[in-house]
């Protein structure tokens, strides 16, 4: 769905639609009503003026017509004969000015009721008129009945008002309710998305979706979920515990044909063939190594607690360590606020720091320079290098395991294509975030922690 409509919320276009379908309701049943009620008022006046021309024609009938005709309330009778003159009427009506014209005579005869101006009987508005023939067949006479519609008329306003007043009060009524309602209902999904999220980004493998206790549908689809969890969970424990036996069992001959290897290489056996194998064998190490770290990362029974860390230390220890590197690893003079910490485990932030910068080493061209920064509500950790840089397209996908990419990065770097793999698993279960931006030249890794240490300040 695309559009204004389908960028909205879910609740805002159940609201949306939920008021439509209830506005068209109310206006269809609205204009109905109106048309009803004004077709009633209109069929009782005609039959009013209809009962009071028949009771007069009864009079004319009978030879007992008094002058003038006896008439109730506002009505107006007047008794017009062939030449359309007027031969008896009420109080209330002109004794010299007919209600209708020839050509209305002839429908108010055939008993069809019409309304004609008021102002023929110096009134204001319409009247209702009805008439019926009366008298001998040699002296016909036409006996017609009006009833002004004044009041008909303001009861048609009134309820107008009333409508385009209460209807869209009610519809203002009924969407706050309907907003609370739909608001109420949506809550266990909402619930759901903030679970999800949370095991998106947990390190506990146990961690499941709530279940709301409403036994509905919701409930039946967080229970389904959190079944699927279970599953996928079983099988990831089974996947690392594989993963993990295989590197640990592969360790120990591998550290045994390093040893042979470098025996060989100083007492000069095997020709150059040891200074050959050997470089293999340390980078098989070093991926068996990390493939070790990678099936441990997603369990917490031997994880340390999370601590508060001092960035400008770990900086100046990152520094330290890679002092013999392949090109200088300087912190920026002006690196960050001394006070700037962040919480995560001690092995897991070296570790995961440690990598970019490897991986920052590998690909500079002269320097890698560590710098920090607090930005809002967020420590952010920078590692950059002036090498060739990487593609915009290609920043996410050298986080996945065992990507390499084209230009220099072949397997002569170093690297075992599980480094960044393992730096953003370390930094997920610890609640950091892990980037690559262009540093032109070079490329710049950017490690967020959105929450503040103690000690630390929130501003930036």
């Amino acid at each position: 769905m695309t559009g204004w409509f389908g960028r909205r919320s879910l609740r805002s276009r159940l609201m949306v639609v939920g008021l439509a379908g209830v506005a068209g309701a109310l206006l269809v049943g609205g204009i109905a009503l109106y048309a009803a009620m004004g077709a009633a008022l209109d069929r009782a006046t005609t039959a009013e003026a209809a009962s009071s021309a028949h009771d007069v024609a009864l009079l004319v009938d009978d030879g007992r017509l008094p002058e003038p005709v006896p008439v109730s309330g506002a009505q107006l009778v007047q008794v017009l004969d062939p030449e359309n003159r007027v031969v008896g009427s009420s109080v209330t009506a002109d004794r010299l000015t007919p209600l209708v014209d020839p050509s209305e005579r002839r429908l108010v005869s055939r008993g069809s009721g019409l309304r004609v101006p008021g102002s023929r009987a110096g009134l204001s508005g319409e009247l209702q008129v009805a008439g019926v023939e009366a008298g001998p067949a040699t002296a016909r006479v036409l006996v017609v009945a009006a009833v002004p519609t004044a009041d008909l008329d303001t009861s048609r306003r009134v309820l107008r008002t009333l409508m385009l007043v209460l209807l869209p009060l009610f519809l203002a009524l009924i969407g706050v309710v309907a907003w609370r309602v739909i608001g109420s209902a949506l809550r266990p999904v909402e619930s759901l998305r903030q679970g999800a999220q949370r095991i998106g980004t947990a390190a506990d493998p146990t961690e499941r979706l709530p279940v709301p206790d409403t036994g509905d549908e919701v409930s039946a689809l967080a229970t389904t979920l959190n079944a699927m969890l279970a599953r996928l969970a079983s099988a990831g424990v089974v996947q690392r515990s594989f993963v993990a036996d295989a590197a640990h069992e592969l360790r120990s001959p591998l550290a045994s044909m390093r040893t042979q290897l470098e025996v060989a290489a100083r007492v000069g056996e095997g020709g150059p063939l040891p200074d050959e194998l050997l470089p293999e064998v340390i980078r098989l190490s070093a991926l068996v190594d990390d493939l070790l770290v990678l099936a441990r990362s997603g369990t917490d029974g031997t994880l340390s607690e999370p601590t508060a860390q001092s960035v400008a230390q770990l900086m100046v220890d990152t520094e330290r360590r890679h002092a013999l590197a392949r090109v200088p690893v300087r912190v920026r003079p002006s690196g960050g606020p001394a006070d700037a910490t962040v919480v995560a485990r001690p092995d897991d932030l070296t570790r995961a720091v440690g990598n970019l910068v490897d991986n920052a080493v590998r690909h500079a061209a002269t320097r890698v320079t560590l710098s920090w920064e607090q930005r809002g509500n967020a420590v952010l950790l920078a590692v950059t290098d002036d090498g060739h840089g990487i593609s915009e397209a290609d920043r996410e996908r050298v986080f996945d395991r065992f990507t390499r990419l084209d230009e220099a990065r072949d397997r002569d770097s170093g690297g075992s294509g599980l480094g960044l793999a393992i730096t953003r698993e370390l930094l997920r279960r610890n609640g950091a975030r892990v980037w690559l931006e262009d540093a032109a030249p070079g490329v710049r890794a950017v490690v967020a922690f959105d929450r503040a240490g103690p000690g630390r300040s929130a501003g930036g």
